[in-house]
């Protein structure tokens, strides 16, 4: 078979690990043997069909995978034009899809006779969850995450440490998820040898990123397939994705990408203010640069070190994108959206009190651009928003600053 004819996830990225002119590899040389070894295990492992039924069993019992299509019937009355539908990946186990790719990585883990498994978190979503599979395959757990998000997401910190996890405080810089990243990658150089970086979202060097992408893949594949099931056999018009790394993105774009009637949308954290820079938004001004060990689009200073950024949700709170997504970005296969603190506050009170469902700030991001789409969109069409997470991590944070959707002040 011609590369051309291969099926996406198959041509992309390379065998160089470049995603269109991103991606690569620019991790320090004496970290690429231990890169290159992860490769090998996982491409020799990936369509096997011991490792594949390994990885089903753990998804239905642990995880209790499928998640379902659910149809937000109130919000579409309210609102009045598409149908807006959300993959509930919140109903996983732990409550988001980080754990998706958690467990993979820890059944690399064990098949490379690796013994501990290290990350960074910025929500703690991803931290539960590899605390979670590193407690199930018996495997130790180091979790990096920034001081300031340790002090908002004190809960998550706590079912870290509850799961048998060592949390480790970044207190660099903005003390978030960039700085929680650096020092992840820092504990990973040290301990290579016995230790796999089981990286929480789809950046970094290759591999890293297609790992993750194909981990997450059985978002994109479950929802197809449930969305066609729900429609008599009709697509979405609509595919949304809160997009910081983009590991929830890629998850559900990958069963929609070779779909040419299916939009894909990329939502971005506007925050406060984009004129002053107290923003995420890295697809609508970043420009070309270097972060995390791959080439992709980055907020970054004049001098080219990353920005300052700023979302209410931590687990937004990057100053860049995954390569694959900044390669689809210049494609033009993903459109761009940003949504604002204020927007992204208000639709976590709306869905919390219209659908009974709290979705995670992150989510509410995504949900905030469906309901705005969706009013500007004919009710024949439809949508579909990844629900990544719910909102247990982010309601005391929430009720002690804002209180109530009629009295934000942002």
């Amino acid at each position: 078979m011609q590369q051309d004819d291969l099926p996406y996830l198959r041509k992309f990225p390379d065998a160089s690990g470049r995603l269109g002119r991103f991606g690569g590899n620019h991790y320090p040389p004496d970290v690429w043997p231990a890169l290159q070894e992860l490769e090998a295990t996982y491409l020799a492992l990936r369509d096997t069909p011991d490792f594949q039924h390994a990885l089903d069993m753990v998804r239905a019992g642990l995880q209790g995978r499928p998640t379902p299509v659910h149809f937000l019937k109130t919000t579409t009355a309210e609102v009045g034009g598409a149908r807006i539908y959300v993959k509930r990946e919140d109903l996983n186990h732990t409550g988001a899809h980080k754990i998706n790719h958690c467990v993979g990585f820890a059944l690399l883990a064990r098949k490379m006779g690796k013994r501990k498994l290290i990350a960074e978190t910025g929500a703690g979503q991803h931290g539960v969850a590899l605390a979670t599979a590193a407690a199930y395959f018996g495997l130790e757990c180091e979790v990096h995450m920034g001081e300031a998000d340790i002090g908002k997401q004190s809960s998550n910190v706590g079912r870290m440490r509850l799961l048998g996890a060592k949390v480790v405080a970044a207190s660099a810089g903005q003390s978030a998820l960039k700085e929680a990243s650096d020092s992840a990658f820092s504990a990973y150089v040290e301990q290579h040898e016995h230790a796999l970086y089981a990286i929480g979202s789809a950046i970094g060097p290759h591999p890293f990123p297609m790992i993750v992408r194909d981990f997450q893949s059985v978002v994109g594949r479950e929802a197809r397939s449930q969305f066609l099931s729900l429609s008599g056999g009709s697509l979405p018009g609509h595919v949304v994705a809160c997009v910081a790394g983009g590991s929830n993105a890629m998850g559900l774009y990958s069963g929609f990408l070779e779909d040419p009637t299916v939009t894909l949308h990329a939502v971005e954290p506007l925050g406060t203010s984009h004129e002053t820079g107290k923003h995420a938004a890295t697809l609508s001004f970043g420009t070309s640069g270097t972060l995390h060990g791959a080439q992709s689009i980055v907020l970054q200073q004049e001098d080219g070190k990353p920005s300052q950024v700023s979302s209410v949700a931590s687990g937004l709170v990057y100053p860049g994108v995954g390569p694959e997504i900044a390669m689809l970005h210049e494609e033009g296969r993903i459109k761009v959206s940003a949504v604002s603190d204020k927007e992204a506050i208000s639709t976590f009170f709306r869905i919390a009190k219209s659908e009974g469902i709290i979705p995670a700030l992150e989510s509410s991001h995504a949900l905030a651009f469906a309901i705005r789409l969706a009013e500007r969109s004919p009710a024949s069409e439809s949508i579909l928003v990844n629900l990544s997470g719910r909102g247990d991590k982010d309601v005391d944070f929430v009720l002690k600053e804002f209180r109530d959707a009629d009295s934000l002040e942002i």
